[in-house]
């Protein structure tokens, strides 16, 4: 038997990337008898052999020669060119599996994963995220998908593990431009629908419900969908059968043995994969740093039970994720119990509810759920809020209920508000500002005790390694802190170092069962929406946004002479944002002085071109009212022409 030895181990570190990218090689030592031969045959050619060259096969083999290294080189500048103009080809990589996450890591949102072997690909997932601070108009951010349309003749489908935002948000758009059939579980599917219900398709998008247990095959790949728990219903961890070897992702997932609706996760699913051999363990990072177990969400009901026993004067309202299900269905659970009645309000909570009410997987008695209008009915005793808002979106029902903009619900002195989630980072200071709001209307506001996570703690984490046993760990769903984190998790768990790689948007990861290697990077930059323009925002228009939201504007018009720029009228000076002009009359007037002398500096130098023009008015105005105010807004001089 031949003995398999490692023959190298490099640890890759790309500069501007964050942590390490392992590259594995194993080859196999030759064997004695294969040396022997080697060695003769070295020592034979070793041996001088004596021939006869005339002058003209001298020159024949020179000549040779040198058209065979033109040659070589030729064709080594061909397969440069052919390189540098197929950026994005797959042909550009070797001949395994290849793992292309087109966003979700080393961040929250936007989850994507394309999976290609060959001619075939399948994507996992297809997310949104939602704007930082720094993307001033922004509604949303959708994963860029270049690499997909290149090879849009590759793609067999879309495999989606759970109905959230992150993970479905945006199929509506990337549908529309590689039009790939959708497979789901059935309340997944049935979110799916309501969301391209609100756009229009161009066309039909072909959908299969599957069932936990079943597989589907997409070109090489069979993919099994396998029961987890998670906070909404029917989500789905992936075992995926590739040519060289199985890929389980587990999707957001938690181990909940006592779930509100269903079973408990498939754990024997999971160990007879690792009985068969697992290649590479593709799972959630969310909650790694948290350690012990995540607690059930069965614990949630007993809270809101408590709650409701405990504030029967006045009116309770709940805010959660519309997509949470099951939190929705304790909610009406404790209604019920305590003789409320429900009113739902959100846009996207009416329409979760009403898909998972259509499909089975809320039960609300009969005349339980009532309108808004028919609040004025009952006692505020009576009644249960269950709104949207529980991140403190601006125009989210909450947020407009705290501020006074809701038309039809006013926050009343002790009424009781629930927050039944946790702030995703980055929204805390949202949250805050609403508790403070609704605290300084006399509200009773419940922050703690309200909200378990729907993803697995450490010690999760870890029963699935024990179970699985990869022979590589990918860290997914997580910033860059909970893939490190999982990493060092993988290796306590028997992951060689080595075969723990931590991946960024965009990085190309090619393995099978003998290597493990990062072969190239393709695009994965957010594309940003806002209203209905896809892409049509990029940096500079963020940068001007950012310019004008903290040093304003200021605009300079102007009338010249079409022949002659002599000045006819103006400059006239408008701002906004940056200083009130009734108030500031002596700065405009000294504005006004600086434009016209700049105006005169070009006229005199005989300056003709209105964009030198311009760019002096600019320039000249810039460093006056920095020296003056050390502020720096946006200039934007108008020149208009008069025959």
């Amino acid at each position: 038997m031949k003995k398999e030895t490692e023959t190298s181990a490099a640890q890759h570190k790309t500069e501007g990337e964050k942590g390490a990218k392992r590259i594995i090689r194993r080859g196999r030592k030759p064997s004695a008898k294969a040396e022997r031969e080697t060695k003769e045959t070295e020592t034979e050619k070793q041996k001088p052999k004596r021939t006869r060259t005339t002058r003209a096969s001298k020159a024949a083999k020179e000549e040779s020669v040198a058209a065979k290294a033109d040659k070589a080189v030729a064709e080594k500048v061909r397969r440069m060119t052919e390189k540098s103009n197929q950026k994005n080809k797959s042909s550009l990589v070797g001949h395994g599996l290849k793992i292309i996450p087109l966003g979700g890591l080393e961040q929250i949102g936007m989850n994507i994963t394309a999976f290609e072997y060959e001619d075939n690909i399948i994507v996992v997932d297809c997310g949104l995220s939602f704007p930082g601070d720094d993307m001033l108009g922004i509604d949303l951010v959708i994963p860029d998908i270049t690499y997909l349309k290149e090879n849009i003749d590759k793609v067999r489908g879309f495999v989606i593990t759970h109905g959230h935002e992150d993970h479905i948000g945006a199929l509506p758009y990337v549908l529309k431009e590689v039009n790939a059939p959708v497979y789901a579980t059935k309340l997944t599917m049935g979110l799916i629908e309501n969301k391209l219900k609100e756009h229009v398709m161009p066309k039909p998008v072909k959908k299969k419900v599957v069932k936990y247990g079943q597989s589907i095959n997409l070109g090489c790949f069979r993919v099994e969908f396998i029961r987890t728990n998670h906070s909404i219903s029917d989500a789905a961890a992936l075992a995926i059968f590739t040519p060289v070897g199985t890929i389980v992702h587990t999707g957001d997932f938690k181990v909940d043995y006592t779930p509100v609706r269903g079973e408990p996760i498939d754990l024997q699913r999971f160990a007879e994969l690792g009985k068969k051999g697992v290649l590479a363990l593709m799972a959630d990072s969310t909650n790694v740093m948290k350690p012990g177990f995540t607690m059930s969400e069965r614990t949630v009901g007993k809270t809101f039970d408590n709650i409701f026993a405990e504030n029967t004067k006045h009116r309770i309202i709940v805010a959660t994720f519309a997509s949470n299900v099951d939190r929705v269905q304790q909610i009406v659970n404790s209604a019920v119990k305590y003789g409320r009645k429900v009113v739902v309000e959100g846009r996207s909570m009416v329409n979760v509810i009403t898909t998972a009410t259509e499909l089975g997987y809320i039960d609300i008695p009969d005349n339980t759920l009532i309108d808004m209008d028919q609040m004025k009915n009952y006692a505020p005793e009576k009644l249960v809020l269950i709104t949207t808002g529980s991140q403190g979106e601006a125009m989210a029902a909450l947020s407009r209920m705290a501020s006074n903009l809701h038309r039809r619900i006013t926050i009343e002195p002790g009424d009781t508000v629930i927050f039944s989630s946790r702030p995703i980072p980055g929204n805390e200071k949202n949250v805050a500002k609403v508790v403070n709001e609704l605290a300084a209307k006399g509200a009773k506001v419940i922050e703690q005790d309200a909200h378990v996570s729907g993803h697995a703690s450490e010690e999760e984490i870890k029963l699935i390694y024990a179970l699985t046993k990869p022979q590589y760990a990918i860290p997914v769903h997580g910033e860059y802190r909970h893939l490190q984190a999982h990493a060092e998790l993988a290796q306590l768990m028997g992951v060689p170092k080595e075969n723990t790689v931590i991946l960024s948007s965009g990085d190309v990861l090619e393995l099978d069962s003998e290597h493990c290697a990062l072969v190239g990077k393709v695009q994965a930059q957010g594309i940003m929406v806002d209203g209905l323009g896809v892409g049509d925002v990029g940096n500079i228009v963020l940068r001007d946004r950012q310019h004008l939201s903290e040093n304003g504007l200021i605009i300079i018009v102007l009338t010249l002479e079409k022949y002659t720029n002599q000045l006819l009228a103006g400059p006239d000076i408008v701002s906004r944002g940056f200083v009130y002009v009734r108030e500031s009359e002596y700065l405009m007037d000294e504005a006004k002085s600086i434009v016209y002398a700049a105006l005169e500096r070009c006229l005199d130098n005989q300056v003709s071109d209105w964009s030198k023009i311009k760019t002096e008015i600019k320039d000249s105005l810039s460093d006056y009212l920095w020296k003056k105010m050390k502020r720096n807004p946006m200039i934007l001089p108008v020149i208009m022409e008069v025959e």
